[in-house]
Protein backbone atom coordinates (compact mmCIF):
# COMPACT_ATOMS: atom_id res chain seq x y z
CA UNK A 1 0.00 0.00 0.00
CA UNK A 2 1.34 3.39 -0.95
CA UNK A 3 1.17 6.30 1.21
CA UNK A 4 0.85 9.73 0.72
CA UNK A 5 1.73 13.01 2.82
CA UNK A 6 0.06 15.86 1.48
CA UNK A 7 1.23 19.65 3.03
CA UNK A 8 0.99 18.06 6.75
CA UNK A 9 0.93 20.75 9.25
CA UNK A 10 0.80 20.03 13.26
CA UNK A 11 0.95 22.21 15.99
CA UNK A 12 1.48 21.25 20.06
CA UNK A 13 -0.08 24.78 21.60
CA UNK A 14 2.14 27.53 20.15
CA UNK A 15 4.76 25.56 18.95
CA UNK A 16 4.28 24.14 15.37
CA UNK A 17 5.83 20.37 15.09
CA UNK A 18 5.63 20.25 11.25
CA UNK A 19 5.71 22.76 8.68
CA UNK A 20 3.76 21.55 4.76
CA UNK A 21 5.13 18.04 4.64
CA UNK A 22 5.10 16.64 1.26
CA UNK A 23 6.14 12.67 1.03
CA UNK A 24 4.99 9.85 -1.12
CA UNK A 25 6.01 6.32 0.02
CA UNK A 26 5.58 4.08 -2.59
CA UNK A 27 4.27 0.34 -1.63
CA UNK A 28 6.78 -2.13 -0.60
CA UNK A 29 9.10 0.48 0.34
CA UNK A 30 11.11 0.82 3.91
CA UNK A 31 11.58 4.29 4.12
CA UNK A 32 13.43 5.76 7.27
CA UNK A 33 12.68 9.40 9.04
CA UNK A 34 15.75 10.29 10.24
CA UNK A 35 16.46 13.54 12.22
CA UNK A 36 17.55 14.60 15.79
CA UNK A 37 14.99 15.30 18.58
CA UNK A 38 12.12 17.65 18.02
CA UNK A 39 12.78 17.52 14.13
CA UNK A 40 8.70 16.30 14.14
CA UNK A 41 10.00 12.52 12.67
CA UNK A 42 7.82 10.48 15.42
CA UNK A 43 4.54 13.14 15.14
CA UNK A 44 4.48 12.42 11.37
CA UNK A 45 4.42 8.77 12.17
CA UNK A 46 1.50 9.09 14.84
CA UNK A 47 -0.10 11.23 12.11
CA UNK A 48 -0.12 8.45 9.80
CA UNK A 49 -1.14 5.98 12.06
CA UNK A 50 -4.08 8.11 13.23
CA UNK A 51 -2.60 9.05 17.02
CA UNK A 52 -2.29 12.21 16.18
CA UNK A 53 -4.23 14.56 14.00
CA UNK A 54 -3.23 16.92 11.46
CA UNK A 55 -3.70 20.41 11.69
CA UNK A 56 -3.41 20.74 7.86
CA UNK A 57 -3.42 18.54 5.20
CA UNK A 58 -4.07 15.13 4.49
CA UNK A 59 -3.04 11.25 4.54
CA UNK A 60 -3.81 9.17 2.15
CA UNK A 61 -3.16 5.77 1.65
CA UNK A 62 -3.23 3.98 -2.10
CA UNK A 63 -5.41 7.21 -3.27
CA UNK A 64 -7.77 7.28 -0.79
CA UNK A 65 -8.78 9.81 1.92
CA UNK A 66 -7.58 8.50 5.39
CA UNK A 67 -7.85 11.59 7.50
CA UNK A 68 -11.57 10.70 8.60
CA UNK A 69 -10.51 6.53 9.44
CA UNK A 70 -9.91 5.60 12.82
CA UNK A 71 -6.47 3.98 13.81
CA UNK A 72 -8.01 0.56 14.06
CA UNK A 73 -9.61 1.24 9.84
CA UNK A 74 -6.17 1.93 8.54
CA UNK A 75 -4.91 -1.44 8.66
CA UNK A 76 -1.99 -0.36 9.83
CA UNK A 77 0.89 -2.28 12.72
CA UNK A 78 2.47 -0.02 15.10
CA UNK A 79 5.64 -0.78 17.13
CA UNK A 80 6.64 1.08 19.74
CA UNK A 81 10.18 1.67 21.15
CA UNK A 82 9.53 0.45 24.70
CA UNK A 83 8.05 -2.74 23.16
CA UNK A 84 4.43 -1.90 25.14
CA UNK A 85 3.79 -5.59 25.52
CA UNK A 86 1.42 -7.23 28.34
CA UNK A 87 3.50 -7.88 31.48
CA UNK A 88 1.05 -10.44 32.95
CA UNK A 89 0.47 -11.91 30.01
CA UNK A 90 2.27 -14.61 28.06
CA UNK A 91 3.94 -14.42 24.66
CA UNK A 92 1.34 -16.43 22.92
CA UNK A 93 -1.22 -13.71 24.31
CA UNK A 94 0.44 -10.97 23.54
CA UNK A 95 0.86 -11.81 19.91
CA UNK A 96 -2.79 -13.37 19.88
CA UNK A 97 -4.42 -9.93 21.59
CA UNK A 98 -5.37 -7.89 18.25
CA UNK A 99 -7.02 -11.12 17.14
CA UNK A 100 -8.50 -11.71 20.05
CA UNK A 101 -10.63 -7.89 20.29
CA UNK A 102 -11.34 -7.80 16.60
CA UNK A 103 -15.35 -7.47 16.05
CA UNK A 104 -16.78 -10.95 16.14
CA UNK A 105 -18.00 -11.16 12.58
CA UNK A 106 -14.10 -10.99 11.26
CA UNK A 107 -12.87 -12.42 14.35
CA UNK A 108 -10.58 -15.93 13.81
CA UNK A 109 -11.55 -19.03 15.26
CA UNK A 110 -9.33 -20.26 17.45
CA UNK A 111 -7.48 -22.90 16.12
CA UNK A 112 -7.01 -19.91 13.05
CA UNK A 113 -5.81 -17.58 16.03
CA UNK A 114 -3.07 -20.56 17.38
CA UNK A 115 -1.86 -21.02 13.62
CA UNK A 116 -1.41 -17.61 13.34
CA UNK A 117 0.67 -17.05 16.54
CA UNK A 118 2.75 -19.84 15.44
CA UNK A 119 3.38 -18.70 12.46
CA UNK A 120 4.43 -15.62 13.40
CA UNK A 121 6.62 -17.14 16.31
CA UNK A 122 8.21 -18.80 13.26
CA UNK A 123 9.06 -15.77 11.39
CA UNK A 124 10.31 -13.90 13.57
CA UNK A 125 12.63 -17.08 14.59
CA UNK A 126 11.01 -17.46 18.34
CA UNK A 127 8.89 -19.99 18.01
CA UNK A 128 10.23 -21.73 21.23
CA UNK A 129 8.85 -18.91 23.57
CA UNK A 130 5.17 -19.04 23.37
CA UNK A 131 4.63 -20.00 26.75
CA UNK A 132 7.15 -17.34 28.45
CA UNK A 133 6.54 -13.89 29.37
CA UNK A 134 7.55 -10.52 28.63
CA UNK A 135 9.94 -10.18 31.71
CA UNK A 136 12.17 -14.02 30.81
CA UNK A 137 12.62 -12.48 28.01
CA UNK A 138 16.01 -10.16 26.46
CA UNK A 139 14.92 -6.67 24.90
CA UNK A 140 15.64 -8.00 21.34
CA UNK A 141 13.64 -10.69 21.88
CA UNK A 142 11.22 -8.63 23.19
CA UNK A 143 11.60 -6.02 20.38
CA UNK A 144 10.33 -8.98 17.84
CA UNK A 145 7.63 -10.71 20.12
CA UNK A 146 6.61 -6.90 19.39
CA UNK A 147 6.74 -6.83 15.63
CA UNK A 148 4.80 -10.05 15.51
CA UNK A 149 1.86 -8.83 17.65
CA UNK A 150 2.29 -5.68 15.34
CA UNK A 151 1.88 -8.14 12.11
CA UNK A 152 -0.77 -10.37 13.79
CA UNK A 153 -3.56 -8.21 12.60
CA UNK A 154 -1.75 -8.83 8.90
CA UNK A 155 -1.47 -4.86 8.11
CA UNK A 156 -0.88 -3.37 5.27
CA UNK A 157 1.49 -0.63 6.73
CA UNK A 158 3.93 -0.94 9.43
CA UNK A 159 4.96 1.47 11.39
CA UNK A 160 8.21 1.38 13.84
CA UNK A 161 9.21 4.30 16.10
CA UNK A 162 12.98 3.87 17.30
CA UNK A 163 12.05 -0.04 17.39
CA UNK A 164 15.75 -0.51 18.48
CA UNK A 165 16.31 3.00 20.74
CA UNK A 166 16.93 1.29 24.09
CA UNK A 167 18.71 -2.23 23.09
CA UNK A 168 22.91 -2.15 23.37
CA UNK A 169 24.57 -1.41 20.49
CA UNK A 170 25.51 -4.83 19.59
CA UNK A 171 21.88 -6.18 19.89
CA UNK A 172 20.97 -3.00 17.65
CA UNK A 173 23.33 -3.64 14.99
CA UNK A 174 22.13 -7.89 14.84
CA UNK A 175 18.34 -6.43 14.87
CA UNK A 176 18.61 -3.89 12.14
CA UNK A 177 20.48 -6.63 9.99
CA UNK A 178 17.03 -8.70 11.30
CA UNK A 179 15.21 -6.30 10.18
CA UNK A 180 16.12 -5.79 6.32
CA UNK A 181 15.88 -9.33 5.65
CA UNK A 182 12.46 -9.81 7.28
CA UNK A 183 11.41 -6.84 5.01
CA UNK A 184 12.84 -8.50 1.85
CA UNK A 185 10.82 -11.41 2.63
CA UNK A 186 7.38 -9.45 3.33
CA UNK A 187 7.53 -6.81 1.44
CA UNK A 188 5.52 -4.88 3.56
CA UNK A 189 5.53 -0.72 3.54
CA UNK A 190 7.32 0.17 6.05
CA UNK A 191 8.07 3.04 7.94
CA UNK A 192 10.55 3.76 10.96
CA UNK A 193 11.50 6.51 13.12
CA UNK A 194 15.47 6.94 14.30
CA UNK A 195 18.35 9.28 14.93
CA UNK A 196 20.94 6.95 14.37
CA UNK A 197 22.52 7.56 10.87
CA UNK A 198 24.20 4.45 10.63
CA UNK A 199 21.15 2.69 11.27
CA UNK A 200 18.88 4.74 8.49
CA UNK A 201 22.02 4.43 5.74
CA UNK A 202 22.52 0.18 6.14
CA UNK A 203 18.40 -0.32 6.58
CA UNK A 204 16.25 2.08 4.47
CA UNK A 205 15.16 1.95 0.72
CA UNK A 206 15.33 5.84 1.16
CA UNK A 207 15.88 8.47 3.73
CA UNK A 208 13.73 11.09 4.85
CA UNK A 209 16.05 13.93 6.42
CA UNK A 210 14.08 15.97 8.72
CA UNK A 211 14.40 19.15 10.77
CA UNK A 212 12.69 21.30 12.75
CA UNK A 213 9.78 20.15 11.29
CA UNK A 214 10.42 20.55 7.99
CA UNK A 215 11.98 17.71 5.05
CA UNK A 216 15.45 18.53 4.24
CA UNK A 217 16.13 16.17 1.50
CA UNK A 218 14.70 12.95 0.32
CA UNK A 219 16.70 10.08 -1.04
CA UNK A 220 18.71 6.80 -0.95
CA UNK A 221 21.09 6.35 1.21
CA UNK A 222 23.70 6.76 -1.68
CA UNK A 223 22.50 10.39 -2.60
CA UNK A 224 21.59 11.83 1.12
CA UNK A 225 25.36 10.68 2.25
CA UNK A 226 27.03 11.42 -0.95
CA UNK A 227 24.79 14.35 -2.18
CA UNK A 228 23.56 16.09 0.30
CA UNK A 229 21.54 19.22 -0.61
CA UNK A 230 22.17 21.31 2.38
CA UNK A 231 24.75 21.95 4.82
CA UNK A 232 22.64 20.36 7.70
CA UNK A 233 21.99 17.03 5.66
CA UNK A 234 25.71 17.14 5.19
CA UNK A 235 26.60 18.17 9.08
CA UNK A 236 24.08 15.51 10.54
CA UNK A 237 24.99 12.66 8.13
CA UNK A 238 28.61 11.36 9.52
CA UNK A 239 31.67 13.53 11.03
CA UNK A 240 32.80 16.23 9.11
CA UNK A 241 34.86 18.90 9.27
CA UNK A 242 33.96 22.73 9.11
CA UNK A 243 36.83 25.53 7.96
CA UNK A 244 35.67 28.65 7.81
CA UNK A 245 37.25 31.10 4.86
CA UNK A 246 37.61 34.13 3.27
CA UNK A 247 37.27 34.53 -0.56
CA UNK A 248 40.23 37.14 -1.93
CA UNK A 249 39.40 39.11 -5.58
CA UNK A 250 42.61 36.60 -6.96
CA UNK A 251 39.95 34.01 -6.04
CA UNK A 252 41.24 32.15 -3.13
CA UNK A 253 39.52 30.89 0.26
CA UNK A 254 42.10 31.66 3.16
CA UNK A 255 41.30 29.59 6.13
CA UNK A 256 43.63 31.73 8.67
CA UNK A 257 46.50 32.38 6.56
CA UNK A 258 46.31 29.61 4.54
CA UNK A 259 45.25 29.66 0.93
CA UNK A 260 43.35 27.07 -1.01
CA UNK A 261 43.27 27.39 -4.70
CA UNK A 262 39.22 27.11 -5.82
CA UNK A 263 37.84 26.29 -9.21
CA UNK A 264 37.04 30.08 -11.12
CA UNK A 265 33.05 28.61 -10.74
CA UNK A 266 33.32 27.80 -7.26
CA UNK A 267 34.89 30.90 -5.86
CA UNK A 268 33.06 33.46 -8.19
CA UNK A 269 30.93 36.17 -6.99
CA UNK A 270 31.50 34.86 -2.88
CA UNK A 271 32.91 36.39 -0.01
CA UNK A 272 33.12 33.76 2.55
CA UNK A 273 32.45 30.13 2.67
CA UNK A 274 32.53 27.79 4.43
CA UNK A 275 34.32 23.80 3.63
CA UNK A 276 32.57 20.37 4.48
CA UNK A 277 35.06 17.87 4.65
CA UNK A 278 34.59 14.44 5.71
CA UNK A 279 37.49 12.55 7.72
CA UNK A 280 38.07 10.28 4.95
CA UNK A 281 38.15 12.68 1.99
CA UNK A 282 41.54 13.82 2.89
CA UNK A 283 45.30 12.85 1.53
CA UNK A 284 47.67 12.17 4.43
CA UNK A 285 51.49 12.34 3.19
CA UNK A 286 55.02 12.88 4.35
CA UNK A 287 55.34 15.96 1.62
CA UNK A 288 52.79 18.47 0.19
CA UNK A 289 50.58 16.88 -2.07
CA UNK A 290 49.82 19.99 -4.34
CA UNK A 291 48.81 23.68 -3.88
CA UNK A 292 46.19 22.89 -1.50
CA UNK A 293 48.14 20.37 0.92
CA UNK A 294 48.75 22.11 4.21
CA UNK A 295 50.66 20.91 7.35
CA UNK A 296 49.37 19.62 10.50
CA UNK A 297 50.52 17.93 13.73
CA UNK A 298 49.43 14.94 15.08
CA UNK A 299 47.70 15.03 18.07
CA UNK A 300 45.89 11.43 18.81
CA UNK A 301 45.68 8.36 16.68
CA UNK A 302 43.13 5.50 17.57
CA UNK A 303 44.62 2.85 15.33
CA UNK A 304 41.37 0.83 16.73
CA UNK A 305 39.22 -0.71 13.99
CA UNK A 306 39.25 0.19 10.67
CA UNK A 307 39.69 3.12 9.44
CA UNK A 308 42.36 4.69 11.72
CA UNK A 309 41.06 8.00 13.24
CA UNK A 310 43.55 10.62 13.92
CA UNK A 311 43.43 13.57 15.31
CA UNK A 312 45.04 16.68 14.03
CA UNK A 313 46.27 20.45 14.82
CA UNK A 314 46.16 22.11 11.79
CA UNK A 315 49.08 24.90 11.00
CA UNK A 316 46.43 27.87 11.29
CA UNK A 317 45.54 26.03 14.58
CA UNK A 318 42.41 24.31 14.00
CA UNK A 319 41.14 20.53 14.85
CA UNK A 320 41.16 18.38 11.86
CA UNK A 321 40.02 14.73 12.12
CA UNK A 322 40.94 12.21 9.62
CA UNK A 323 40.68 8.72 9.06
CA UNK A 324 42.99 6.34 6.75
CA UNK A 325 43.07 2.89 6.21
CA UNK A 326 44.85 0.57 8.43
CA UNK A 327 47.28 -0.04 5.03
CA UNK A 328 48.12 3.35 5.23
CA UNK A 329 48.55 3.79 8.80
CA UNK A 330 51.14 1.20 8.27
CA UNK A 331 53.01 2.28 5.17
CA UNK A 332 53.20 5.53 6.59
CA UNK A 333 54.19 4.34 10.11
CA UNK A 334 52.50 7.55 11.49
CA UNK A 335 53.47 8.69 14.77
CA UNK A 336 51.87 10.88 17.60
CA UNK A 337 53.21 14.72 17.70
CA UNK A 338 54.99 14.31 14.10
CA UNK A 339 53.75 16.74 11.55
CA UNK A 340 52.46 15.64 8.32
CA UNK A 341 50.83 17.34 5.08
CA UNK A 342 46.77 16.91 4.37
CA UNK A 343 45.39 17.33 1.08
CA UNK A 344 42.04 17.72 0.50
CA UNK A 345 40.26 14.70 -2.04
CA UNK A 346 36.96 17.02 -2.29
CA UNK A 347 35.16 19.50 -0.74
CA UNK A 348 31.78 20.89 -0.32
CA UNK A 349 31.42 24.37 -0.22
CA UNK A 350 28.68 26.38 1.04
CA UNK A 351 28.16 30.34 0.68
CA UNK A 352 25.54 32.14 2.38
CA UNK A 353 25.76 34.63 -0.41
CA UNK A 354 24.33 32.38 -2.67
CA UNK A 355 22.57 29.66 -0.03
CA UNK A 356 24.42 26.32 -2.67
CA UNK A 357 26.16 23.64 -1.13
CA UNK A 358 28.57 22.56 -3.70
CA UNK A 359 30.84 19.54 -4.76
CA UNK A 360 34.29 22.04 -5.63
CA UNK A 361 36.81 19.84 -6.49
CA UNK A 362 38.94 16.84 -6.64
CA UNK A 363 42.80 15.77 -6.47
CA UNK A 364 43.91 14.38 -8.74
CA UNK A 365 46.47 11.61 -8.51
CA UNK A 366 49.76 12.57 -7.20
CA UNK A 367 47.90 16.11 -5.81
CA UNK A 368 46.58 18.72 -7.33
CA UNK A 369 43.29 19.53 -8.67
Amino acid sequence: MSIEIKNVSKDFGNFRALKNVNLKVETGELVALLGPSGSGKTTLLRIIAGLETAEEGGILFHGEDAQDKQTKDRHVGFVFQHYALFRHMTVFDNIAFGLRVQPKKIRPSNEEIKKRVHELLGLVQLDWVADRHPSQLSGGQRQRIALARALAVRPKVLLLDEPFGSLDAKVRRELRQWLRRFHDDLHITSLFVTHDQEEALEVADRIVVMNEGRIEQVGTPEEVYHNPVSPFVLNFLGNVNLFHSRIEEDGQAYVGNVAFQLPEKAGSGKKTATFYIRPHQFQVARVAGGQNSFKAKIKYINPAGAPVKLELISEWGGLVQVEVSQEEYQKLALKKDEDIYVTPKEISLHAPENNQLDKVWFVKEGGGI
